[in-house]
């Protein structure tokens, strides 16, 4: 399937400068959606993950339908206080700014094996800082899978160490 033809290109979203890279389209189509998610699903297989995490709020869309295909727990990360009991927090940086991410510090168990959905690999930033979460909770990551990845901005040099599936590149 040529996913990118279901990627639209919105110029300046968020701030000016930036070339937004929207899924809705890509997500909105139930065919293509259902193979996306089988391909990261088999991917995700292959690694023996018990749980998937999605960071906020994409992730959540990709990453728990492929926890249910799995049959693994679905683990979120959120931005600060949209989580209601104690968590963990790491603070990194963005494309175009700082984040912060937040996962609950009852979420992953030593030796839980982890895989990370999201839909986009950008400058590494985001996975950056998932990874760290998983690993000071305990875990293992096992595996990255997007969507897409932007190859300019460098960010699988970030996290190279682990298996990476990338549905589309740009």
């Amino acid at each position: 399937m040529k996913y990118t033809d279901y990627i639209k290109n919105v110029p300046n979203f968020p701030i000016e400068g930036i070339q937004f890279k929207d899924i809705t389209p890509l997500i909105g189509d139930g065919n293509a959606f259902s193979h996306a998610i089988d391909e990261l699903t088999e991917f995700s297989k292959s690694l023996n993950a018990n749980k998937v995490i999605g960071p906020d709020a994409r992730g959540f869309i990709i990453g728990a339908p492929v926890a249910y295909a799995l049959k693994a727990a679905f683990i979120p990360v959120r931005k600060p206080g949209k989580l209601p009991r104690d968590v963990i927090t790491y603070d990194y940086e963005l494309e175009y700014g700082k984040n912060t991410l937040c996962m609950h510090k009852d979420a992953i168990k030593p030796g839980d094996r982890v895989v990370i959905i999201d839909d986009l690999l950008a400058t590494g930033g985001t996975m950056e800082a998932t990874i760290k979460l998983v690993e000071t909770a305990g875990g293992k990551v096992v595996g990255l899978g997007f969507m897409i990845e932007l190859v300019d901005l460098k960010g699988r040099d970030k996290v190279a160490n682990y298996p990476i599936k990338v549905l589309m590149q740009f």
